[in-house]
């Protein structure tokens, strides 16, 4: 497979939006929270909120102004974190968004937050939320979610991370939240009437 450049769309793109049986599914976003939201600290963690001082550990750049801007246009609410997490991990990132008035901050609604104890089980909960576009800084997850037609590997929350080696044609990589959020608008399709 030929190497994606950071921020570029394969070639042929993603699939189009889902068309199901007689219906499409609204743009619903989907986001993980360690590497995506927050930054880690290496890649021997899972997430940093293993650390003394979880709520210490930083917000990934330009992630408040994205999400704030894709909650409101064009996903209209319809924005999940979904993460894996074990009870210490999921008692810390709820203390970690309630710290940073995470949810008033970006119009994301409380009750959008989803917790799964392994990797493999985002794929149903984004088939049960009809999710169509999911952010996730490991493509070994998004491999399993086969059903959402717009996966993006985000590499801008990993201190020291390497370049992506070979990325699927499905997936589309991306290093900051501005260029994510671009990506993201430019993948949802203008609505009779077009944007406002």
């Amino acid at each position: 497979m030929a190497r994606q450049r950071v921020g570029q769309r394969r070639p042929g793109g993603q699939p189009g939006p889902y068309r199901g049986p007689g219906r499409s599914r609204p743009p619903t976003l989907g986001v993980d929270v360690g590497g995506v939201l927050v930054t880690l600290a290496g890649r021997d963690e899972d997430t940093s909120f293993f650390g003394g001082q979880p709520l210490r550990t930083p917000a990934v750049p330009g992630v408040f102004e994205a999400l704030t801007a894709l909650t409101a246009e064009p996903f209209a609410g319809r924005v999940h974190l979904v993460s894996k997490a074990g009870p210490k991990v999921a008692t810390n990132t709820r203390a970690w968004l309630a710290h940073h008035d995470f949810f008033a901050r970006t119009g994301i609604p409380a009750g959008n937050l989803h917790f799964v104890r392994e990797r493999r089980d985002k794929a149903p909960v984004c088939e049960r939320l009809g999710i169509t576009h999911f952010v996730d800084d490991r493509l070994d997850v998004l491999a399993y979610l086969e059903a959402v037609p717009h996966r993006y590997l985000f590499g801008g929350g990993i201190d020291d991370r390497p370049p992506a080696g070979d990325v699927p044609d499905w997936a589309t990589v991306t290093d900051t939240w501005p260029d994510l959020a671009v990506l993201l608008r430019e993948s949802v399709p203008i609505p009779a009437g077009g944007r406002s």
